[in-house]
């Protein structure tokens, strides 16, 4: 019950354009620094360079929701831009992740595949892969839509299929043949659309894996479930599949001795890495997955 409580209280701050914009003011406070890589693309990139010397492959995110205007969308494509270029410069083994809200979606689909477009060329240039992050329910259908279009030009670019979603299995088989990364899902859905109950959710979060797996799709098997992970290297085993053909992703701050473990074990691990000033969404989604992230984060608020 309290579960039900948290998660509900907390997704419903994730979406308060006040509190966001507050945010912005306070700087990385009540524990976002945990799990945010700073502000700047300087910081971000050294937070890559740390994981690199341990084993451990990144994909950078400029954090960003609620764009309005165009002058914003095109701000954070210049920026996607210059994080790009920073990757290439320094040299660290990253790629790029980006939310197509960020780049004008709900503004103007075509001028928001033209901001992608601008990104994909220069991450074309410099051999980096470019995710589109999955937002909610009502940006699964145009992301999947913009995601064929741009798949006919470049190949560097792939997508997030969640498993709550009941469309998941089905968007997966679709999806043969493009890099997915695959995750259980963040954000509330309703019950027409999505499933509410863990054992569900976890249930067809394997079954997707395997599909994709199974078809010789390269998977990203984003999650800090242990259980899951197990069953994971198990059916792999099982099956001979490669491990040049999945990796493991985790979120930056959270699980880092698993992290580091399946390095040593030989697996490929991607640390899911949020940067910027527009933190707060991001956080809150964190604090309403599981009521162990409420107390992570005081403690890093409390000893500031």
């Amino acid at each position: 019950m309290f579960e039900t409580i948290s998660k509900n209280f907390f997704m419903a701050l994730s979406q308060s354009k006040t509190l966001n914009k507050a945010a912005r003011k306070w700087g990385l406070k009540f524990g976002a620094s945990q799990v945010v890589a700073g502000e700047t693309i300087e910081s971000a990139i050294e937070a890559v360079k740390k994981l690199n010397e341990k084993g451990l492959v990144a994909t950078l995110d400029h954090l960003g929701e609620f764009v309005t205007s165009r002058e914003e969308a095109m701000e954070a494509t210049d920026y996607c831009i210059k994080t790009l270029e920073a990757i290439s410069i320094s040299g660290v083994k990253s790629g790029l992740s980006v939310k197509l809200t960020q780049l004008g979606l709900d503004i103007d689909k075509q001028f928001c595949v033209d901001n992608m477009k601008k990104i994909l060329e220069t991450a074309k240039k410099y051999n980096i892969f470019v995710r589109i992050d999955m937002e909610d329910y009502s940006h699964c259908q145009v992301t999947l839509d913009i995601l064929r279009e741009l798949r006919e030009t470049y190949n560097n670019v792939g997508t997030v299929i969640q498993a709550y979603l009941f469309r998941a299995y089905q968007d997966v088989k679709d999806l043969k043949g493009v890099p997915l990364r695959l995750v259980k899902g963040a954000y509330k859905e309703s019950p027409e659309v999505a499933y509410q109950d863990k054992k569900d959710v976890d249930e067809n979060y394997l079954k997707i894996i395997k599909e994709h797996l199974f078809s010789g799709s390269y998977t990203a098997i984003a999650t800090h479930d242990h259980n899951i992970i197990a069953k994971v290297k198990e059916f792999v085993k099982e099956h001979n599949i490669p491990n040049s053909q999945f990796e493991f992703q985790m979120l930056y701050g959270f699980r880092t001795e698993l992290q580091l473990s399946l390095v040593k074990e030989g697996y490929k691990v991607r640390i899911y890495i949020p940067f910027g000033n527009d933190w707060f969404g991001y956080f809150m989604r964190r604090l309403a997955e599981r009521p162990q992230n409420v107390a992570f984060a005081f403690r890093g608020f409390f000893s500031k």
